[in-house]
């Protein structure tokens, strides 16, 4: 007898053949969150082992990181690598939850505020400063996540930490009529920017924190992420351009490990016997380079990351990873 798990396993769509081990860079659509992008990832793939560099708010679009097979090893370093942004920031109001998605809290009369007095405003979230993060971050507190926890009605009181925004530069400056504002009353301005940041800094925050050294309070009312590293929106596709291409091809095309590697790392070009070396864990002579270094093997393949450092008197390199292991 026909079973409804039957039923539904045969309504099912075949599963697709597996991708190749590697990043996709997606321009996430609005409305998404990262884990539906993951999700859609994941059955485009054909497998579970998929996952992302990078929360994006659902609001925000624009570059999100997906990593395939083993490159979901290689996450953690491209998550760390800095971010450009465009945003624009609208000053007269502030939000629960520093964006347009928020409640309105507070609104006052942006319109007196000037281009010195922005200008100014902009210089002082510029370079290494310290920010409170959004109270609705994916933070963990007391391993919960700050949003959950400000969702549930919790006071949620995070420390600040340092960041650096290295560019914060003023595209354009509009304004927005009473009429147009949440509250329908206090004039307000839009002010479009272009952001580059360290990991771990919240645009939502500079936002929060622009508007309050104005005095008029401020929120995000769009974002699109342009950047992670060393993966912008050239070489970024949307969802359907991704379908499309997994639906022609047979399978979803991936960016290989080691050209994936390439626009994170430095390289380190092997020898045959150091590539030998580095797929059993084994560490090799050093070359004096700082940081992580990607080490390619004489056919092109992602062997290892590896990092310099000295021991027993001798610059040795050690794998920190092992991507292709004996």
């Amino acid at each position: 007898m026909t079973t409804a798990r039957t039923e539904r396993q045969r309504d099912q769509a075949p599963r697709r053949p597996t991708a190749p081990d590697g990043l996709v860079v997606v321009d996430k659509p609005g409305g998404w969150t990262s884990h539906d992008v993951v999700g859609r990832g994941r059955r485009l793939a054909g497998t579970r082992k998929v996952g992302h560099a990078g929360t994006l708010d659902p609001m925000a679009t624009g570059v999100l990181v997906l990593g395939v097979g083993r490159a979901t090893k290689l996450l953690t370093y491209v998550v760390g690598a800095d971010k450009d942004y465009d945003a624009t920031i609208r000053l007269g109001a502030s939000t629960t939850t520093d964006d347009a998605e928020g409640e309105l809290v507070a609104s006052a009369d942006a319109s007196g505020v000037g281009r010195a007095d922005l200008d100014r405003a902009i210089a002082d979230l510029t370079g290494e400063i310290l920010q409170v993060p959004s109270t609705v971050s994916a933070i963990k507190v007391d391993g919960k996540r700050a949003y959950a926890r400000a969702r549930a009605g919790e006071d949620v009181a995070l420390a600040a930490r340092p960041v650096v925004v290295s560019r914060f530069e003023v595209l354009d400056v509009r304004s927005v009529g009473p009429g147009e504002t949440p509250d329908g009353a206090h004039p307000a301005l839009d002010v479009d920017v272009a952001v580059t940041v360290s990991s771990g800094t919240y645009v939502r925050a500079l936002a929060r924190d622009l508007g309050a050294a104005l005095g008029v309070g401020g929120h995000l009312t769009a974002l699109r992420r342009t950047r992670v590293g060393g993966y912008g929106l050239g070489v970024a596709s949307t969802l359907e351009e991704l379908e499309a291409q997994a639906d022609r091809d047979g399978v979803l095309a991936t960016l290989p490990l080691a050209e994936a590697a390439r626009a994170t790392f430095p390289v380190r070009d092997l020898t045959a016997q150091e590539a030998t070396a580095l797929s059993y864990g084994q560490w090799i002579p050093g070359t004096g380079a700082p940081g992580t270094t990607a080490a390619i093997s004489p056919a092109g393949e992602l062997v290892a990351l590896v990092e310099d450092t000295r021991r027993g008197g001798a610059d040795l390199a050690k794998p920190v990873l092992v991507l292709a292991p004996a």
